[in-house]
């Protein structure tokens, strides 16, 4: 016979039932078949779309002038894979130089916005001044204007600074960019007041809050703001249409341009520029996608 305590006789007989059914989390384990089956059609689907057209064009970049590209069955790998249209590219169009101009609207937008949008984020945020709710309204409201809105306006006035025709006139007004000032709002928003009261009473000031307690736990947000200025600024294409004139000053956007003929195109040298314009992307977003994925679900404080 099983021997029962002293705390069980006090408690009673334990009711027998049916164990109870736990929870599942929602993960693959708790589907059924069909129910895996179609999640991972739909992720495939959406894959295809995603990736489709720029494996495509990588496809095309690949392929020599003998191959045809007009099949009626789409053949994605190319049967005699060849460089030389990037080289045609080069031969075509200053390449480096269009790169180089990218690289300093790139480089200005950057940094304009991880500097500025940081400090409006952090000011909008962590400080109290009067006015400071009318602020943050107005931001909110110009994100309900488009780009082409305002395009007009910014021309006009960077034609009055006597910058038009310059890249520093490209870059300007994509320094500070009102969704990266609410995301870093955001980022700071979330931080414990606490911490900000203890800084106060250590005798440090805005600035030091700033750069030694704020900053240091919102560095994900700083990367993805840089992430999305980077390219912004890289495939904008429509603003430095519109204020460049002279060919040495133009962005890689508009001088691939140059490889679509009047009257026939070669879609082997579109794509292969497009493959030239993209390498910088991927190589930014490499450089930055640990800090990237961390910055979409950033909120809580370093230890």
């Amino acid at each position: 016979m099983s021997t029962v305590t002293r705390e069980q006789a006090e408690l009673g007989p334990v009711p027998v039932g049916k164990p109870r059914r736990r929870r599942g989390g929602g993960g693959f384990g708790s589907m059924r078949p069909r129910e895996i089956v179609a999640r991972y059609a739909l992720l495939v689907f959406v894959l295809f779309i995603s990736i489709g057209p720029f494996l495509w064009q990588l496809s095309t970049s690949l392929k020599s002038t003998s191959e045809d590209i007009y099949t009626r069955i789409p053949q994605l790998w190319p049967s005699q894979p060849t460089l030389d249209n990037y080289a045609r590219v080069m031969d075509a169009i200053p390449v480096w130089q269009f790169i180089g101009n990218s690289l300093f609207v790139a480089v200005f937008a950057v940094g304009g916005n991880v500097v500025f949008s940081t400090l409006a984020g952090f000011a909008l945020s962590r400080l109290r001044f009067r006015g400071r709710k009318i602020v943050i309204g107005l931001f909110l409201a110009t994100l309900i204007l488009p780009g082409e809105a305002t395009i007009i306006a910014n021309f006009v006035t960077i034609r009055n600074l006597g910058l038009a025709d310059t890249l520093l006139g490209v870059a300007l007004p994509g320094m500070v960019a009102t969704l990266n000032v609410l995301l870093m709002y955001n980022a700071f928003r979330v931080l414990p007041d606490e911490i900000d009261q203890a800084a106060v009473i250590d005798g440090a000031n805005a600035l030091q809050r700033f750069w030694n307690v704020s900053l240091p736990s919102v560095k994900g947000t700083v990367a993805v703001i840089a992430i999305f200025s980077f390219i912004g600024a890289w495939d904008d294409f429509l603003w430095p249409l519109i204020v460049l004139t002279s060919p040495d000053q133009f962005t890689l956007t508009i001088g691939l341009q140059y490889l679509s003929g009047t009257f026939s195109n070669d879609q082997r040298l579109i794509a292969a520029g497009s493959m030239i314009a993209f390498i910088p992307i991927a190589i930014v977003f490499a450089v930055l996608q640990r800090h990237f994925f961390k910055g979409v679900e950033e909120g809580g404080v370093k230890g």
